[in-house]
């Protein structure tokens, strides 16, 4: 299996950092799901492939895929993993919002997500 990662230019999930000339993205931060090797497992092996297939297509520039170890303190952190898709604009980033595969991703992201989870629009402010 491909760890998402892997950064590919056919499959951009996964990556260091993102081009400072993208300033728009949605932000979705996971809850601690129900159980953690299923979710694990579906999201390797559907979710983020999913994604993958139409990353192009809904016109989502860079990924970036995170799991959350700990508080600072070493506590348990209080959210999952985050996943941010960002875009070259607000135009490009509503135009994926009205497509068919993001009601995709959309309905497989309330399978996967048993722990809730809450999507959001942010704008890059460093720059």
């Amino acid at each position: 299996m491909t760890s998402p990662r892997t950064s590919a230019p056919s499959s951009p999930a996964g990556g260091a950092g993102s081009s400072p000339a993208l300033t728009v993205a949605i932000v979705v931060i996971y809850g601690r799901p129900t159980d953690e090797q299923t979710f694990e497992r579906h999201y390797a092996s559907t979710h983020v492939p999913l994604l993958n297939k139409y990353t192009a297509a809904l016109g989502i520039k860079h990924v970036d895929l995170v799991k959350f170890e700990s508080t600072l303190d070493g506590g348990r952190a209080p959210h999952y993993r985050k996943a941010d898709l960002w875009f070259e604009s607000e135009a490009a980033l509503r135009r994926a919002l009205a497509m068919p595969e993001w009601r995709e991703l959309g309905g497989d992201l309330g399978t996967l997500a048993t722990g809730g989870a809450t999507a959001m629009i942010a704008r890059r402010t460093n720059g």
